[in-house]
C-alpha cells in the first residue's frame, strides 16, 4: 500500500495576491504587437470570464448529451495612472504637442502583469505568476473627478475589456496564458522574462512561450 495523502502539511498553504509589473503591447495595422512599455500606477485586474453555459438536449426521456457554449475572457483594469502608449488603446490621440482628442478607434493590445503567490513558510517570497493577456481591447469608462476636501483621493480609473482569443497549435484558442514561477525552470523563467520585459523586446506568442520555456530548461 502506498500510503495515505495528507493534509495541512508545512508549505503547503498557498496564497495569491498582489498586482504589478504591469506591461503593454500595442497592436500595429499589420496585426503585429510592438514593443513593450512599462504600466507604472496598475492598481487591480479583475478577471470575469464568461460562456461555457450549458445547452441541454434531451432524447427517450432522459438527458441525452450537454452542448457547452465558447468561453470569453473579459475583465476590468484599475489603475491610477496609465503609458502613453495606452492612449490609442483608450481611443485618444494627439491633435497637437499636449493636445489630445478622444473618441478615435481604439486599439488592440496585449497586456500582462504578475501577481504573488505567498504560502505559511515563505510569505509573498514563495513565488509568482506572470499571466498575459492577449487581443484585448477596452471599452469607454467613467472618470469621476470631485473637489479637493478633508478626505483626499486619488482618481481611480477603470476599464473594462474584452478579448479575441488566439490560435495555439493542438489546443483550444485562448486569450489568456498564465506561467507561474514556482513550476517553471530558473533558466525558463529568465528566459521568458528577457524576452518580456526587453526595451526592444517583441510579444511571445503561446506556442512561441512553451518553446521559450522547454528550450531554456534543456540548455540549463
Amino acid at each position: 500500500m502506498a500510503g495515505l495523502i495528507k493534509w495541512d502539511e508545512v508549505g503547503t498553504h498557498l496564497y495569491e495576491t498582489g498586482t504589478d509589473r504591469g506591461v503593454i503591447w500595442l497592436m500595429d495595422n499589420t496585426g503585429n504587437y510592438g514593443t513593450p512599455a512599462s504600466w507604472t500606477g496598475l492598481r487591480t485586474v479583475t478577471e470575469a470570464p464568461d460562456g461555457a453555459e450549458e445547452s441541454p438536449l434531451y432524447a427517450d426521456n432522459i438527458k441525452y448529451l450537454s452542448l457547452f457554449s465558447a468561453e470569453n475572457f473579459k475583465g476590468t483594469i484599475g489603475a491610477y495612472s496609465y503609458p502613453d502608449e495606452f492612449a490609442e488603446a483608450n481611443g485618444e490621440a494627439e491633435l497637437a504637442e499636449g493636445v489630445t482628442i478622444q473618441q478615435q478607434t481604439r486599439k488592440t493590445f496585449a497586456f500582462a502583469y504578475r501577481t504573488r503567490i505567498g504560502n505559511d513558510v515563505a510569505n509573498e517570497s514563495y513565488g509568482y505568476k506572470i499571466h498575459i493577456v492577449y487581443g484585448a481591447k477596452v471599452q469607454p469608462s467613467e472618470k469621476a473627478y470631485e473637489s479637493i476636501n478633508d478626505d483626499p483621493s486619488a482618481v481611480e480609473l477603470e476599464w473594462d475589456f474584452v478579448t479575441n482569443p488566439i490560435n495555439i497549435p493542438g489546443m483550444q484558442p485562448t486569450a489568456v496564458v498564465t506561467v507561474d514561477s514556482t513550476k517553471v525552470s530558473e533558466a525558463g523563467l529568465k528566459a521568458l522574462e528577457n524576452a518580456l520585459y526587453a526595451v526592444d523586446g517583441t510579444l511571445p506568442m503561446p506556442d512561441e512561450i512553451k518553446t521559450l520555456v522547454a528550450t531554456a530548461a534543456s540548455k540549463g
